[in-house]
C-alpha cells in the first residue's frame, strides 16, 4: 500500500502531533507499506531523507503566519504524488486544501486531532473551505469519543467519524532507568522528602501552569518538576517568584527523550491542568500512565478526560479552579497506597487500551476498509 501523511512538522521537531504521525509512519513501514511523510522544512530548500524506512519529503517553507508554515512547494510536490492513502493531520490548512484541489489518492483520511482553537480570524475565512474539505474525505479519525461530541464540525459528520485512540509504545516507560547527572541535578535541587508532582508539555497558553501554580502555594509538602519548554515558561517562572515557589519549583526545560522516562519515575503524581480544549488528547499522560502514575487533569471536553479516568485512574477536575486542583491533588498527597492504585490501573488501562500496536492495526483496517470501498 503506497500511504502519505500531510502535515507541517516532522522529526526532529517534537510535539504531540509530530511524534505521533512518526511512530505511525515508522509502523507502517515496519509492516512493509510504501510510506511518504510530506510536511515544510525549516528553510526554503525543499529536502527529500529516509529515516527508518519512510520517504521524509521537506517542502521549501516561505513564510510562519499564525502558526501555520507556508510553502508553495508542498502544493506543487503533493500534484506529483499518486498514493493509494493520503492521510492528512488536521489541522494544517494549506495540507488540507493542497490535497482537496490537487490531490491524486485513490482514498483521503483526515485524523482530526483538534479543532482550530485560537485562529479564530482565520477560522472565519476557513470554515466554508474546511467543510468542502471534510465532506470530501472518505473518513475522519477522532481520537476520542469525546472530542468527536463536542467538537462542531465532527459531531454533523459522525457518518463518516471512526474513532481510533492514540497509542504509545509503553516499553521505555514501564522500567525505571537510571538517572542521567542532568536529571539527578534538577531532582537534587528540590526539598528532600517533598511529593514530587510532575508536568510534561510545551509551556504554551492552554496548558494551565498558572492554575498549577496557584494550587501548590496551599500544598507545603509538594514539590513541582516542569518539563519542557515555550513561550509561557518566562511568564511562569515570574509567577513563581511572585507567588515565593521558587524554592519547591523548578524549570526544567527541554530534556532528551532517552532521559524522559527518568523523570516519570522519579516523580509521584503527573497533572495536566490544560485550561481549553486545544490540548485535545493528552499524551503525555498515557506516558505517566505507562511509567505507573496516578493522574490528575481536567474536564475540558476533550480527550484528557477520556485517557485519564476519574475515580479510577487519577482525578478529574474543571479548569481553571486553583482549589479544585489542590484538592485533588492533596488527596493523592497524603495517600500513598490511594497513588499506587490509581497508578496501576493507569498503567492496565494504557496497555489494555493505548498502545501503538492497537492504533496501527486499527488504522491499517481502516484503510484497507476504505480502498475496498
Amino acid at each position: 500500500m503506497k500511504i502519505l501523511h500531510v502535515y507541517k512538522d516532522y522529526f526532529p521537531v517534537y510535539g504531540g502531533i509530530e511524534n505521533h504521525v512518526r511512530l505511525l509512519a515508522e509502523a507502517e513501514a515496519a509492516q512493509g507499506h510504501q510510506v511518504t511523510v510530506l510536511v515544510t522544512s525549516r528553510g526554503r530548500h525543499t529536502e527529500t531523507t529516509t529515516l527508518n524506512g519512510v520517504k521524509v519529503i521537506k517542502a521549501a517553507r516561505l513564510w510562519h503566519i499564525a502558526s501555520t508554515p507556508i510553502s508553495l512547494a508542498l502544493p506543487a510536490t503533493l500534484a506529483r504524488l499518486r498514493p493509494d492513502i493520503a492521510h492528512l493531520h488536521f489541522p494544517y490548512p494549506l495540507g488540507e486544501i493542497s490535497q482537496y484541489a490537487l490531490g491524486h489518492a485513490r482514498r483521503t483520511l483526515i485524523t482530526y486531532h483538534s479543532d482550530i482553537v485560537r485562529q479564530k480570524r482565520i477560522l472565519r475565512f476557513y470554515r466554508p473551505l474546511l467543510w468542502r474539505v471534510l465532506h470530501r474525505a472518505d473518513r475522519i479519525i477522532a481520537t476520542s469519543p469525546q472530542y468527536a461530541a463536542s467538537s462542531p464540525f465532527l459531531s454533523r459528520l459522525t457518518d463518516k467519524v471512526t474513532v481510533i485512540p492514540l497509542g504509545i509504545d509503553p516499553a521505555p516507560f514501564l522500567a525505571a532507568p537510571r538517572l542521567s547527572a542532568t536529571a539527578a541535578q534538577h531532582l537534587d535541587s528540590l526539598p528532600k522528602g517533598s511529593v514530587l508532582i510532575l508536568f510534561v508539555g510545551k509551556l504554551r497558553y492552554y496548558k494551565g501552569v498558572d492554575v498549577l501554580l496557584e494550587a501548590l502555594t496551599a500544598l507545603p509538602g509538594a514539590a513541582l518538576l516542569l518539563v519542557g519548554d515555550g513561550p509561557m515558561r518566562g511568564a511562569w517562572q515570574a509567577l513563581a517568584h511572585k507567588l515565593r515557589l521558587t524554592g519547591r519549583v523548578r524549570f526544567a526545560g527541554e530534556v532528551a527523550n532517552e532521559d524522559l522516562a527518568a523523570y516519570y519515575h522519579a516523580a509521584d503524581v503527573f497533572v495536566l491542568p490544560a485550561n481549553s480544549r486545544a490540548e485535545a488528547f493528552g499524551l503525555v499522560q498515557l506516558e505517566a500512565m505507562a511509567s505507573g502514575l496516578p493522574v490528575v487533569c481536567t474536564e475540558v471536553q476533550s480527550g484528557t478526560s477520556f485517557v485519564n479516568e476519574g475515580g479510577v485512574t487519577g482525578f478529574v477536575v474543571p479548569p481553571r479552579e486553583p482549589e479544585a486542583l489542590r484538592r485533588a491533588l492533596q488527596k493523592l498527597i497524603e495517600n500513598p497506597d490511594l497513588r499506587r492504585q490509581r497508578g496501576a490501573a493507569g498503567r492496565e488501562r494504557l496497555l489494555r487500551r493505548f498502545t501503538a500496536g492497537k492504533m496501527v492495526a486499527q488504522t491499517l483496517a481502516l484503510y484497507e476498509e476504505v480502498l475496498q470501498g
